[in-house]
């Protein structure tokens, strides 16, 4: 495996990704691996924005649809680097096979996926820490909340690189879960093709 995959420079990539994101609007640097990772990053960031924005019932029906479909497509594009990412790993780690040892029922790129949320939360709570404009009592509870969200963020990390270092043993074996997602093909999905 031609990269280093541990959780310490994921969970860097989410940190530093959103704070240029924030300055200068999105830019995707990242090669290989990484290159999954900060696109799968970059799909949930523009996720959280999107359910932000669908929660403004004063901008009307129409502001809240676009909102809606908005969450999908990314919703979609997510998932599709999920998957992705576990098929990069799963080539380059070539796993054991289900039969030889355990199967962790969740993936590694399930796992980079709650990473990346976890990091969106905790910059979005530590806004909330430091505003102004609320009082002292919501400020403590959100900086309990964020202690928690890191603390989550660590253990999680930890997680992830116990199970990559377990599938490089061949103690423990994933699988890429394959989401078919349903309600966005019009072949699957039977409020679209019922239409008359």
């Amino acid at each position: 495996m031609s990269q280093v995959i541990n959780a310490d420079l994921i969970i860097n990539l989410h940190e530093n990704c959103i704070l240029h994101w924030k300055k200068k609007g999105i830019h995707l640097s990242h090669q290989e691996f990484y290159q999954l990772v900060e696109e799968n990053h970059c799909f949930n960031y523009q996720l959280w924005h999107a359910e932000d924005k669908a929660r403004r019932e004063d901008k009307g029906f129409e502001f809240v649809y676009h909102a809606k479909r908005e969450i999908d497509h990314f919703n979609q594009q997510r998932n599709n680097r999920m998957e992705m990412m576990d098929g990069w790993l799963f080539q380059q780690l070539a796993p054991a096979s289900y039969e030889q040892c355990p199967v962790h029922s969740e993936t590694p790129g399930m796992m980079i996926d709650r990473l990346s949320i976890l990091a969106l939360k905790a910059f979005h709570m530590a806004i909330q820490v430091e505003r102004e404009n609320v009082d002292t009592t919501h400020r403590e509870r959100c900086k309990e909340k964020l202690a928690i969200i890191v603390q989550q963020q660590q253990q999680l990390g930890q997680c992830l690189d116990e199970l990559l270092a377990e599938v490089v043993a061949k103690t423990r074996t994933f699988r890429v879960y394959h989401q078919f997602k349903m309600y966005n093909d019009p072949q699957l999905n039977p409020e679209l093709y019922s239409k008359v």
